[in-house]
This record gives structure tokens, C-alpha cells and sequence, in this order.
């Protein structure tokens, strides 16, 4: 990066490139120059990605007939997208998950393998100080919702218990909202990060989740709004999970019923991850599953299916070098 040297700009270091470049006084010639250019990219990895977003992106603005108003409105867009974003609010994530972005990169990555729990987008209300809770414990406070109690084990593929595995757990309260969207947030509610026993068990209490709005009051709801989107998600519980020797899971369970399942403004449903809630009416077990008053409270019950670590790399390194090809032999 160009800094100052008593009171001088100071270039990055890196020399003019060792071939001769045309002047670009045409589209095709700044294309080409900019393919040229991005030869000089060191690391293979790097290289192959910015070569095909350079093909993509050339290619959509020739395609489009991009004009100067056009392409000053996205970056004033992207600009405001920037400016949103802060420590617990995440307005890039949000236009990644609109746009399909999320849910396209986390399908590539996490493919369906050998009964492993399916992923889903992480979203961006996960944060990073759910306090640690005991197995049965709750991570709601008192008040935030419908009773719901959580539990099931974590296995890996063949069936082997999992235990010590981190369950890391958030939700909506029941008025639609993370804890992170309150004006005033003195702890963190509504999330938890609990520990599978010796057996690979967990369990915990929870509220049941509500379908909700993502954030309408930034530039990601100015985008749904002016090109006809609603901008709801079904209810549903944040999982993340991790365990040594496994692929980390994040991942989210979604009740069945809802009437966006089927539109999830961030297109993270999977029909797998659709779940059914069970109603419990039974004081005595409201007790002993810890709920401090009345009856009834519903019952999820999911087991959770890890991947090895050593398998999930080979699977995705067989994909990547598939679509590696395939994208060579495109350009």
C-alpha cells in the first residue's frame, strides 16, 4: 500500500510487469490487459479466482451495457453497505445472504454426505460471547417466549458418539428478535455454547423461535424492497457445531409449518433441517426438564451427524479440482 515518506508518496515496491502492455484505449484491450495482469498473481489459488471474476465481471458490464449513473449507484450502494456494518451488525453478510451468495457458497462446501446433518447459513447475528451453559440449563432468560427444550445427540457418520463436542446454539426471542437488536443489550441472550456428555447427549432449554424480518432499515432492505422481495425468514434455531477430527457444522433446524419456508429470504432451508416440534403437557416433566412454571412446552429432538475431517477434505478437494477443470476449459 502507498504510504508517505517525509512527506512523500511512497509506492507498494512492486515493479512495472516484465512484458509490455497495449494502451488500453478500448474495452478489449482493458480486458486483456487486466487478464495479463492477473498472470502476475502468485499463488495459484488466487490466480484462478481472480481470473474468472475478471472473465465475470468484464463480461457483465459488456453484456449490460453498464452505465456511468449504474455503476456510481452500486458503489454508493456498496459505500452505504460498508458504513452499516459493526461489530454486532453485518450488512455485508446480509446482502451475501439475499442475494443467494451465502447459501450457494455453504451448498458447494457442505455437500450431502453419508447422512451428515445438512448444512445451513450461518446469518449474521452469531456472535462471539454465548456464555458457556450446562447441559439442561437454559439459554433464554426468564420471559423471551414459548417453552421449547432442545436435545439429541452428536454422532459421527458411522454412528460412534461424539463427545465434548461444542454445541454453540442462538435464536430469535418471541417478538422476532436476536438479543444483538435491542437498543439496549447488557448480556447475551437467547444463545449458549454447551458440551455433548461422554455419550455424545445434549440438551438444553430454549423459546421457540418466531418468523421474523431481517434488518429492512439499511441498504440490504432498500435492495428487497425495490425489486419485490419480502424480506422474511421462518423461524428456526442457529446450531454451530465442532469437534477435533470433524468438519465444523453450522447449521439450522426449521420447524415445520412456517409460511416462509418455502421463500426463506436468505435461502437457507433444506428439507432436511425441516423439523417437527412435539407438544409436551405434562407438569411434572416441565419440572424436570427445569421450566420453573406452568405445564406445557415443546420438544425438539434432532441428533446431530458430523463428517470426519479427513474425509470432508478429500471430497472437497475432488469437487474443487472438478470445477477447476471445468471452469479452464470454459474460458
Amino acid at each position: 500500500m502507498a504510504g508517505h515518506d517525509d512527506g512523500k508518496a511512497v509506492a507498494n515496491g512492486i515493479p512495472p510487469p516484465p512484458f509490455q502492455l497495449p494502451t488500453p484505449d478500448s474495452p478489449d484491450v482493458i480486458t486483456a490487459n487486466m487478464f495479463k495482469l492477473t498472470e502476475l498473481t502468485p499463488d495459484d489459488r488466487k490466480r484462478f479466482l481472480l481470473r474468472n471474476l475478471v472473465a465475470h465481471l468484464h463480461s457483465f458490464v459488456r453484456e449490460t451495457s453498464l452505465t456511468t449513473a449504474e455503476w456510481d449507484q452500486t458503489i454508493k450502494f456498496l459505500t452505504r453497505v460498508g458504513q452499516t456494518c459493526t461489530p454486532i451488525r453485518q450488512e455485508f453478510i446480509l446482502l451475501s445472504d439475499v442475494l443467494g451468495v451465502s447459501a450457494l457458497v455453504d451448498a458447494i462446501n457442505n455437500p450431502p454426505e453419508n447422512g451428515a446433518t445438512e448444512s445451513s447459513v450461518l446469518g449474521p447475528f452469531f456472535t462471539e460471547d454465548a456464555p458457556d451453559v450446562a447441559n439442561g440449563d437454559s439459554i433464554a432468560s426468564e420471559g423471551k417466549g414459548e417453552y421449547m427444550y432442545v436435545e439429541g445427540r452428536v454422532l459421527s457418520v458411522d454412528g460412534t458418539p461424539i463427545p465434548n463436542a461444542t454445541v454453540e446454539t442462538w435464536e430469535t426471542d418471541a417478538n422476532g428478535f436476536y438479543d444483538t437488536q435491542y437498543t439496549t443489550r447488557d448480556r447475551p441472550d437467547c444463545r449458549g455454547r454447551l458440551h455433548s456428555d461422554q455419550d455424545g447427549h445434549f440438551g438444553y432449554r430454549a423459546v421457540v423461535p418466531v418468523a421474523y424480518p431481517i434488518p429492512g432499515d439499511g441498504p440490504v432492505g432498500d435492495l428487497l424492497l425495490g425489486i419485490g422481495r419480502h424480506n422474511m425468514r421462518p423461524n428456526h434455531l442457529h446450531l454451530m457445531i465442532e469437534a477435533p477430527g470433524y468438519r465444523k457444522l453450522t447449521t439450522a433446524f426449521y420447524p415445520e409449518g412456517d409460511l416462509y419456508l418455502e421463500s426463506d429470504a436468505v435461502f437457507g432451508v433444506k428439507k432436511s433441517l425441516v423439523v417437527k416440534l412435539q407438544t409436551i403437557k405434562d407438569e411434572a416433566e416441565a419440572r424436570k426438564r427445569g421450566f420453573p412454571k406452568g405445564d406445557t412446552f415443546k420438544l425438539l429432538q434432532r441428533d446431530i451427524i458430523l463428517v470426519p475431517e479427513d474425509l470432508a477434505a478429500k471430497a472437497f478437494k475432488e469437487k474443487a479440482e472438478a470445477a477447476a477443470k471445468n471452469a479452464a476449459v470454459s474460458l
